[in-house]
């Protein structure tokens, strides 16, 4: 496999959509909650993220309002507006033997931090992961296109995620952004195991 080191707006405008292929678990109550985060614990790798209802009045910022943690098979989407931070969830947080990958992890435990104190472990950051394999890109939707030629539409992120009722649309975004980075770390994995990759030359343009 060549990893491209970049990809510019034009080419990732041409690719397929990626559509999150697994189960989605909407967790609204704290027995819910207990639920997910034991099955979540039998796992070694997650995908994380969050999603936060967009402020359009200046200086009104909302807390964060999901939290997405996905396996390869399945995304589990807390509401966390409804049942703030349970338990249970920060045990997954804090616990250091599940491997818990996503992108700009500081923003997102920032803005958990303001629901509940708890000590993020065993977290790894896709943008400095990515380092290591050539890529030049911050984004989880070029990081990802780079990756499986796919690109991930953006079009639920300014959405009311603090509804009564998470819409299909919403609930595909919210997966698929966890599963990507758990995706994007099991791909990479297992070609830093095969040694099968090679990185692309630098572009012209980015050289």
């Amino acid at each position: 496999m060549v990893i491209e080191r970049t990809i510019n707006k034009e080419e990732l405008r041409e690719l397929p959509k990626a559509v999150f292929p697994g189960r989605i678990y909407v967790v609204q109550t704290d027995a819910e909650a207990e639920k997910a985060v034991n099955f979540l614990k039998t796992q070694d790798v997650v995908g994380i993220d969050s999603e936060t209802r967009p402020s359009f009045k200046k200086g009104r910022i909302h807390k964060v309002a999901l939290l997405q943690v996905s396996t390869a098979d399945c995304c589990f989407l807390f509401r966390l507006n409804l049942i703030g931070i349970p338990a249970s969830l920060i045990s997954l947080l804090e616990d250091p033997n599940v491997l818990k990958v996503g992108l700009s992890l500081k923003d997102d435990f920032l803005m958990l931090h303001k629901r509940a104190p708890f000590n993020p472990e065993g977290c790894i950051e896709l943008q400095e992961y990515v380092r290591a394999f050539g890529i030049l890109d911050k984004s989880l939707q070029k990081i990802y296109a780079l990756l499986f030629q796919q690109k991930i539409s953006k079009s639920q992120q300014l959405s009311n995620w603090e509804g009564e009722i998470l819409t299909d649309a919403q609930k595909q975004y919210a997966a698929m952004d966890a599963w990507a980075c758990y995706s994007i770390y099991k791909l990479l994995e297992e070609l830093l195991k095969t040694g099968d990759f090679e990185i692309a030359p630098m572009k012209e343009d980015n050289v």
